[in-house]
């Protein structure tokens, strides 16, 4: 008899789905049947393809507002921002599939008299993607639009705190005419299962996107099998303040990056290193910022920070909260009506600002997951160069100067996938028909958009970007001698 699993509302903590669990023998019949559906499906014309998957998007954002409304259901995230997601899903997967074709050509070797010789690169074939909870449409379409688009079947295997987003895809792609099995979902929330699951040996590729230690589970499991496994994991990522930026400017945006989404992003600021000459204005700023916020239940449509995602979670940020304060931080955090007193029911968590922190504390050491911003002076550059580079993660990092000559060349110092000056918690979600002239005038061939890649812990691979199709292909190389003797 199959296992239930039950998601837990984050605001009320009831029951609000359930879904029986996929048993190993039931994934095996699932991963045999993607694996034969792809021996049609990567046969199919591109051009055929793109049309189902254009299509299906477009299915997706005409139900944006439905699935906004799941996504708070199920994560507590604020109503308010439920289908802004979706509509950024959809820029991204713009993005992909211009230049989808141009990404599958074959590559010409260099020319040889008497030779043919070239690369043609083929799907990988069944392709398990596993995808957190926090923004999973944001996270799937980088991994499930170019899998497919490649001619790849692909099988979902979505958090269990969201399992309807894994389910509301795979309706979609088929009411928009994808083949059968080409698009399949399995639901489990046990780790012993998961280790069997991505060794099923119908599995090609895996991709995954959570937390560190689920990506150092999922390495260790595949450990004996030569598969490609792209990891898309967690971070505790820094920014540093420097003595010549717009104060006003710079706290609202780092107020967002470090409370939006209840902190739940793993591009989510985490820890902000501000100069000595400006740290006290800054605060000052900063808590002007928080004072606006509003925390409480994520249905209210003036709500802007909601729950985390679980009383584990809670538990988790409050104990980080604590342990800074035992050694010495202070709670700087405003005063603010709605920080009193949130629903006892929910799974709330104070957005708290913390000075006088330093790195023996775990909040600046390890990934927090939730509303908290600590705020720690520094001298120079130099030190907050070298604080920002102590860590195991290396997600994102951001400068925020107005001289931006000095802010680049800091750039080149830090150890993170992605550098930001004035802009953090982003990956960039471009969409083709938005780019426009800036310094000159930009078009299809000049396009380079960006990769999102973790350095040190936080990842291994990467997705977007001018090589977002790579990790789904396979090469093969062709050397025809023309003649023989």
């Amino acid at each position: 008899m199959a296992q239930k699993i039950s998601t837990i509302s984050p605001s009320t903590n009831k029951v609000v789905c359930e879904r029986d669990e996929t048993t190993i023998p039931e994934a095996e019949n699932i991963c045999r049947a993607a694996a034969k559906a792809f021996l049609t499906f990567s046969n199919m014309p591109f051009g055929q393809r793109k049309e189902i998957v254009t299509k299906a998007l477009a299915l997706i954002q005409e139900r944006k507002q439905t699935l906004g409304e799941e996504l708070t259901l199920q994560m507590g995230r604020p109503i308010s921002f439920g289908a802004k997601e979706v509509e950024t899903m959809q820029k991204r997967a713009d993005y992909l599939l211009a230049i989808a074709e141009d990404a599958l050509q074959p590559l010409p070797g260099r020319p040889e008299a008497g030779f043919k010789r070239w690369i043609e690169k083929e799907p990988i074939g069944p392709t398990l993607i596993i995808f957190a909870w926090n923004f999973p449409y944001l996270i799937i379409v980088n991994s499930l639009i170019p899998a497919l688009l490649a001619g790849n079947s692909v099988i979902l295997k979505p958090s269990p705190q969201t399992p309807l987003v894994g389910d509301r895809i795979k309706e979609i792609f088929d009411e928009a005419g994808l083949p059968s099995a080409v698009l399949q979902v399995i639901h489990s929330g046990s780790t012993d299962t998961l280790k069997e699951l991505v060794n099923i040996p119908d599995i090609n590729m895996v991709t995954f996107t959570g937390s560190t230690q689920g990506g150092r589970l999922i390495r260790e499991a595949t450990a004996s099998r030569f598969i490609p496994v792209n990891l898309e994991l967690g971070g505790n990522d820094p920014a540093y303040v420097r003595s010549d930026a717009d104060l006003r400017y710079v706290a609202e945006q780092l107020v967002d990056g470090a409370v939006f989404n209840a902190g739940q992003s793993c591009c989510a600021v985490e820890r902000v290193y501000v100069h000595t000459d400006i740290h006290d204005a800054f605060v000052a700023e900063v808590q002007k910022e928080l004072a606006q916020y509003k925390l409480g239940d994520p249905a209210d449509k003036t709500v802007n920070v909601g729950p985390v995602i679980s009383r584990s979670a809670q538990k988790s940020v409050n104990s980080q909260i604590q342990d800074a304060l035992a050694k010495g931080a202070v709670n700087a955090t405003p005063p603010n009506p709605t920080f009193t007193s949130p629903p006892e029911e929910g799974n709330y968590v104070v957005p708290t600002i913390l000075t006088q922190v330093n790195h023996d504390m775990i909040v600046m050491k390890e990934e927090t997951f939730g509303p908290v911003l600590p705020i720690m002076r520094v001298s120079s550059d130099e030190e907050a160069v070298q604080l920002m580079n102590d860590s195991n993660y290396g997600l994102t990092a951001s400068v925020w100067t107005q001289d931006l000559a000095a802010g680049e060349k800091l750039l080149k110092l830090l150890e993170a996938g992605t550098v930001f000056i004035n802009r953090c918690d982003y990956p960039n979600p471009v969409s083709i028909t938005s780019l426009h002239t800036c310094a000159r005038q930009v078009t299809k061939h000049h396009i380079q958009d960006l990769a999102w890649t973790g350095w040190k812990n936080s990842g291994m691979g990467y997705t977007l970007g001018p090589k977002a199709f790579d990790p789904f292909l396979k090469l093969k190389s062709y050397h025809i001698r023309e003649r023989q003797g």
